[in-house]
Protein backbone atom coordinates (compact mmCIF):
# COMPACT_ATOMS: atom_id res chain seq x y z
CA UNK A 1 0.00 0.00 0.00
CA UNK A 2 1.52 3.43 -0.47
CA UNK A 3 1.47 5.84 2.07
CA UNK A 4 -0.69 9.02 0.48
CA UNK A 5 -1.07 10.94 4.15
CA UNK A 6 1.58 11.27 6.91
CA UNK A 7 0.31 12.63 10.06
CA UNK A 8 3.97 13.60 12.57
CA UNK A 9 4.18 14.36 16.08
CA UNK A 10 5.79 17.57 16.90
CA UNK A 11 7.79 17.02 20.03
CA UNK A 12 11.25 14.64 19.64
CA UNK A 13 9.71 13.61 15.94
CA UNK A 14 10.27 17.03 14.17
CA UNK A 15 11.73 19.59 16.43
CA UNK A 16 13.92 18.28 19.77
CA UNK A 17 12.02 20.13 22.16
CA UNK A 18 13.64 18.84 25.31
CA UNK A 19 15.10 22.18 26.69
CA UNK A 20 12.01 24.20 26.23
CA UNK A 21 9.74 21.23 27.85
CA UNK A 22 11.81 20.38 30.69
CA UNK A 23 12.22 23.93 31.85
CA UNK A 24 8.99 24.74 32.04
CA UNK A 25 8.27 21.35 33.79
CA UNK A 26 10.83 22.43 36.25
CA UNK A 27 9.64 25.48 36.64
CA UNK A 28 6.30 23.90 37.75
CA UNK A 29 7.33 21.44 39.92
CA UNK A 30 9.49 24.09 41.81
CA UNK A 31 6.30 25.51 42.70
CA UNK A 32 5.29 22.68 44.38
CA UNK A 33 8.99 22.45 46.70
CA UNK A 34 9.68 19.31 43.70
CA UNK A 35 13.52 20.36 42.45
CA UNK A 36 14.41 18.25 39.98
CA UNK A 37 17.28 18.29 37.44
CA UNK A 38 15.61 19.37 33.68
CA UNK A 39 17.82 15.90 32.33
CA UNK A 40 15.20 14.05 34.70
CA UNK A 41 12.40 15.12 33.32
CA UNK A 42 12.78 14.11 29.58
CA UNK A 43 9.94 11.73 30.32
CA UNK A 44 7.32 14.34 30.13
CA UNK A 45 7.91 15.05 26.44
CA UNK A 46 5.14 13.59 24.27
CA UNK A 47 2.17 12.58 26.51
CA UNK A 48 -0.24 15.25 27.86
CA UNK A 49 0.51 16.60 31.52
CA UNK A 50 -2.75 16.06 32.68
CA UNK A 51 -1.05 12.30 32.12
CA UNK A 52 2.11 12.85 33.25
CA UNK A 53 2.18 14.86 36.99
CA UNK A 54 -0.46 12.27 38.64
CA UNK A 55 1.61 9.20 37.12
CA UNK A 56 5.05 10.65 38.44
CA UNK A 57 4.29 12.69 41.32
CA UNK A 58 0.92 11.43 42.17
CA UNK A 59 -0.70 15.06 41.80
CA UNK A 60 -4.41 15.39 42.44
CA UNK A 61 -6.62 17.08 39.75
CA UNK A 62 -6.54 20.67 41.25
CA UNK A 63 -2.75 20.17 41.40
CA UNK A 64 -2.39 19.09 38.37
CA UNK A 65 -4.57 21.83 36.72
CA UNK A 66 -2.23 24.49 39.05
CA UNK A 67 0.46 22.89 37.42
CA UNK A 68 -0.33 22.98 33.58
CA UNK A 69 -0.78 26.95 34.05
CA UNK A 70 2.22 27.53 35.64
CA UNK A 71 3.64 25.35 33.00
CA UNK A 72 2.35 27.04 30.21
CA UNK A 73 3.05 30.48 31.45
CA UNK A 74 6.40 29.64 31.51
CA UNK A 75 6.29 27.96 28.11
CA UNK A 76 4.85 30.98 26.51
CA UNK A 77 7.16 33.11 27.64
CA UNK A 78 10.24 31.54 27.01
CA UNK A 79 10.07 27.87 26.65
CA UNK A 80 8.09 27.48 23.32
CA UNK A 81 11.45 28.89 21.13
CA UNK A 82 13.82 26.91 23.55
CA UNK A 83 13.44 24.22 20.91
CA UNK A 84 15.17 23.37 16.96
CA UNK A 85 14.34 21.45 14.19
CA UNK A 86 16.03 18.30 14.23
CA UNK A 87 19.10 18.42 11.29
CA UNK A 88 17.30 17.04 7.94
CA UNK A 89 13.84 17.89 9.32
CA UNK A 90 12.96 20.18 6.88
CA UNK A 91 14.59 18.42 3.70
CA UNK A 92 12.63 15.27 4.52
CA UNK A 93 9.26 17.51 4.46
CA UNK A 94 10.11 18.85 1.14
CA UNK A 95 11.13 16.08 -0.03
CA UNK A 96 7.54 14.37 0.79
CA UNK A 97 5.88 17.28 -0.49
CA UNK A 98 7.63 17.46 -3.71
CA UNK A 99 6.73 13.82 -3.91
CA UNK A 100 2.67 14.10 -3.45
CA UNK A 101 2.48 13.26 -0.05
CA UNK A 102 -0.49 15.18 1.93
CA UNK A 103 1.43 15.95 5.39
CA UNK A 104 -0.18 16.94 8.73
CA UNK A 105 1.07 17.37 12.28
CA UNK A 106 -0.60 15.52 15.08
CA UNK A 107 0.66 16.73 18.54
CA UNK A 108 -1.21 16.94 21.83
CA UNK A 109 0.55 20.61 22.25
CA UNK A 110 -1.52 23.03 22.45
CA UNK A 111 -2.41 23.82 18.75
CA UNK A 112 -1.59 27.55 18.74
CA UNK A 113 1.68 26.64 20.50
CA UNK A 114 2.13 23.74 17.25
CA UNK A 115 1.33 26.59 14.36
CA UNK A 116 3.44 29.51 16.37
CA UNK A 117 6.75 27.10 17.08
CA UNK A 118 6.32 25.52 13.34
CA UNK A 119 6.11 29.12 11.77
CA UNK A 120 9.06 29.92 13.87
CA UNK A 121 11.25 27.65 11.95
CA UNK A 122 9.91 27.63 8.53
CA UNK A 123 7.96 24.23 8.54
CA UNK A 124 3.76 24.92 8.88
CA UNK A 125 4.67 25.81 5.14
CA UNK A 126 5.12 22.16 4.36
CA UNK A 127 1.62 20.83 6.17
CA UNK A 128 -2.19 20.60 5.20
CA UNK A 129 -3.15 21.27 8.31
CA UNK A 130 -1.60 21.41 11.96
CA UNK A 131 -3.33 20.00 14.65
CA UNK A 132 -2.63 20.15 18.34
CA UNK A 133 -5.01 19.93 21.64
CA UNK A 134 -7.92 22.70 21.94
CA UNK A 135 -6.85 25.34 24.90
CA UNK A 136 -7.77 24.13 28.33
CA UNK A 137 -9.02 20.30 26.91
CA UNK A 138 -7.53 17.39 28.80
CA UNK A 139 -9.59 15.11 26.57
CA UNK A 140 -9.06 17.30 23.54
CA UNK A 141 -5.27 16.72 23.95
CA UNK A 142 -5.05 12.96 24.35
CA UNK A 143 -3.21 11.49 21.04
CA UNK A 144 -5.99 9.35 19.40
CA UNK A 145 -8.73 12.43 19.52
CA UNK A 146 -6.13 14.44 17.60
CA UNK A 147 -5.06 11.99 15.04
CA UNK A 148 -8.89 11.41 14.28
CA UNK A 149 -8.85 15.17 13.88
CA UNK A 150 -6.42 15.24 11.65
CA UNK A 151 -7.59 12.60 9.75
CA UNK A 152 -11.14 14.61 9.22
CA UNK A 153 -9.06 16.83 6.48
CA UNK A 154 -8.61 13.84 4.45
CA UNK A 155 -10.12 13.41 1.16
CA UNK A 156 -10.82 9.59 0.98
CA UNK A 157 -10.61 7.81 4.36
CA UNK A 158 -7.40 6.99 6.07
CA UNK A 159 -6.50 3.99 4.43
CA UNK A 160 -3.48 5.34 3.14
CA UNK A 161 -2.26 7.55 5.70
CA UNK A 162 0.22 6.41 8.65
CA UNK A 163 1.71 8.48 11.47
CA UNK A 164 4.95 8.98 12.66
CA UNK A 165 6.49 9.79 16.29
CA UNK A 166 8.50 8.92 19.22
CA UNK A 167 6.45 7.73 21.75
CA UNK A 168 4.09 5.27 22.71
CA UNK A 169 1.44 7.62 23.06
CA UNK A 170 1.65 7.70 19.27
CA UNK A 171 1.79 4.10 19.03
CA UNK A 172 -1.11 3.66 20.61
CA UNK A 173 -2.88 6.89 19.34
CA UNK A 174 -2.37 5.75 15.80
CA UNK A 175 -3.49 2.02 16.52
CA UNK A 176 -6.84 3.13 18.31
CA UNK A 177 -7.45 5.19 15.07
CA UNK A 178 -6.96 2.64 12.97
CA UNK A 179 -3.83 3.70 11.35
CA UNK A 180 0.53 2.17 11.35
CA UNK A 181 2.71 3.98 13.26
CA UNK A 182 6.76 4.25 12.48
CA UNK A 183 8.44 5.08 15.57
CA UNK A 184 11.80 6.77 15.28
CA UNK A 185 14.52 6.16 17.53
CA UNK A 186 15.84 10.00 17.41
CA UNK A 187 13.24 11.45 19.57
CA UNK A 188 12.84 10.65 23.39
CA UNK A 189 11.33 7.04 23.21
CA UNK A 190 13.33 4.25 22.42
CA UNK A 191 13.50 0.92 20.46
CA UNK A 192 11.96 -1.18 23.78
CA UNK A 193 9.20 1.39 24.15
CA UNK A 194 8.04 1.34 20.85
CA UNK A 195 8.49 -2.03 19.62
CA UNK A 196 6.16 -3.03 22.87
CA UNK A 197 3.95 -1.03 21.82
CA UNK A 198 3.58 -2.13 18.41
CA UNK A 199 4.97 0.26 16.02
CA UNK A 200 4.89 -0.94 12.39
CA UNK A 201 8.19 0.01 11.68
CA UNK A 202 10.97 1.38 13.39
CA UNK A 203 13.08 4.18 12.24
CA UNK A 204 17.30 5.10 13.65
CA UNK A 205 17.69 8.25 11.57
CA UNK A 206 16.07 10.94 9.41
CA UNK A 207 17.40 9.34 6.58
CA UNK A 208 15.84 5.80 7.28
CA UNK A 209 12.62 7.40 7.68
CA UNK A 210 12.64 9.36 4.28
CA UNK A 211 13.91 6.32 2.56
CA UNK A 212 10.94 4.34 4.55
CA UNK A 213 8.35 6.91 3.46
CA UNK A 214 9.34 7.28 -0.19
Amino acid sequence: MAVKAILFDLDGTLTDSAPGITNSVAHALAHFGIREEPKNLLKFIGPPLSESLPEFYGFTPEQTAEAVTIFREYFNEKGWCENAPYPGAGELLAALKAAGRRLMVATSKPEVQAVRILKHFGLAEYFDHICGAPAGSEEGARKVIIIRQALRHMDGGDSSAVMVGDRRHDVAGAREAGLPCIGVLYGYGGREELEAAGAAFIAEDIAALKKHLL
